[in-house]
């Protein structure tokens, strides 16, 4: 069994305390920021508290507590960190699109949508926590999740529900609603990933042909994975989603990386991922401009003054910035969903933003910590995978925003105007929560006659 799957084996038994009353405490303290920001902007552009201040404080903190309950009663020991950091960004994120809601006149109402889409996201994360009592019922069904996860992506190609947006045809339009299905189907295509690769870790290890210097697995052991990966790769191509591509891509590599430990896989895939930008430097029209825009954005004004603002902002927000509700993030194009980060940039400053990166980091942190904890090697490898995901497009996104990387049209998460990722991230949490609570719960508890479906892969399990 490769050591990276392999479960820890010892007599010690480190339990963990519940720490809920802590997760409640940071979780207050969390929310308060996002809701001091809506209260500061009002103040800063009118003098007054903002309308409804009570209400929508009580639904805000109604919906922080009603989901810490759920965690406290269901998930006892889960990971306490998690969930406040979440908020937190979350909280930021409302606040920024309540301010930039309003620079119209008249002002806009997105935020209130938004918060319902936050709702709708804390439902299905409950939803997903009473449901799904044992992360490892998911590994039963690898093919079908793939199955489901295809079907999601190709929807958008549908003529009568596909809608087509900034060029890229990712959107379905049922009931005057738009939602965008890869959100969903990458959290099915890492499940399926995860049970693929873990069940067949031992054999995706042994080596076969040896191609450059490098040993390669076994044809017959590869091909599924490999036809899953490349099918959901040439679909999003082919709807010019080249951002969720390299989310996908990226997923894909460092969970193979993970459940053989070979270094093949992270060279074959600079390469592959260096030939791909080749081709799509050469044969599609947006990627040149995007580079275009990341190294020389002045040389089209019109073209590139999405990222020329952002710039503009970060210079005038300075290091500390404006203030809530004093600068003009409205200048730039996009500012609630692609571009947020340079809102909060130009208002809350470099330092500001730098906070927000390592609320980020804290967040993919105890994603890892997840993993590491996690009793068995599917939870492992889900684990690993999901929080991946999380920092490579947190790294690509703020990237692109600050000039880094070219801009890859990904979303902020938690933070971006949106329902398809919010809804789509807070699901992802639930699942890391359910392994964490796996992975710290006591001995006596882990050591409960298995469900049906569900895989052990040690006779002791360290709790922490």
């Amino acid at each position: 069994m490769s050591a990276a799957v392999q479960p820890a084996v010892s007599d010690e038994v480190i339990v963990y305390k519940k720490r809920r009353t802590v997760e409640l405490v940071l979780l207050l303290f969390a929310q308060t920021f996002g809701l001091a920001g809506w209260i500061i902007t009002s103040l800063n552009l009118y003098g007054t508290l903002p309308e409804g201040l009570v209400p929508a404080a009580a639904l805000w903190y109604g919906l922080g507590i009603a989901t810490h309950l759920v965690v406290r009663f269901r998930l006892p020991y889960a990971d306490p960190v998690i969930l406040p950091a979440v908020f937190l960004l979350n909280g930021l994120g409302l606040a920024m699109i309540s301010r930039i809601d309003q620079i119209p006149e008249p002002p806009a109402n997105d935020a209130a949508t938004q918060l319902l889409w936050t709702a709708l996201g804390l439902s299905l994360f409950a939803a997903v926590v009473f449901v799904l009592r044992d992360h490892r019922r998911l590994q039963r069904y690898p093919y079908l999740m793939f199955i489901a996860g295809l079907v999601l992506l190709l929807l958008p190609l549908v003529p009568v529900i596909g809608v087509t947006s900034g060029g890229a045809q990712i959107w379905i339009r049922v009931f005057g609603l738009s939602f965008q299905p890869a959100e969903v189907a990458k959290i099915l295509l890492a499940i399926a990933f995860a049970a693929y690769l873990y069940e067949k870790r031992e054999v995706l290890a042994l080596a076969g042909r040896r191609v450059l210097g490098i040993d390669l697995p076994r044809p017959r052991d590869l091909g599924p994975i490999a036809v899953m990966w490349l099918t959901a790769l040439v679909v999003m191509v082919y709807q010019n989603d080249l951002g969720t591509s390299l989310l996908f891509f990226g997923l894909f590599t460092v969970m193979i990386y993970v459940a053989t430990e070979r270094p093949a896989w992270p060279i074959l895939a600079g390469i592959s991922f260096v030939g791909a930008a080749l081709a799509a430097w050469r044969f599609t029209n947006h990627v040149p401009r995007r580079v275009n825009a990341w190294l020389d954005p002045f040389s089209d004004y019109d073209r590139n003054l999405q990222i020329i603002s952002a710039q503009f902002g970060y210079a005038w927000g300075g290091l500390f910035g404006r203030g809530w509700g004093l600068g003009r993030p409205g200048l730039t194009p996009l500012a609630k969903s692609d571009m947020i980060a340079a809102a909060l940039g130009e208002e809350i400053g470099v330092l500001g933003l730098m906070g927000v990166i390592l609320v980020y980091a804290l967040l993919i942190a105890r994603g890892f910590k997840t993993a590491l904890t996690s009793p068995d090697g599917f939870g492992k490898l889900l684990a690993t995978g999901l929080s991946f995901a999380f920092a490579l497009q947190v790294f690509a996104i703020i990237g692109g925003v600050t000039r880094l990387l070219p801009l890859t049209g990904l979303t902020t998460p938690f933070m971006s105007q949106g329902g398809s990722s919010l809804v789509a991230n807070w699901i992802i949490i639930a699942i890391l929560m359910i392994i964490s609570h796996r992975g710290r719960m006591p001995q006596a508890a882990t050591a409960a006659p298995r469900e049906a479906g569900a895989v052990d892969d040690a006779t002791q399990v360290i709790a922490r």
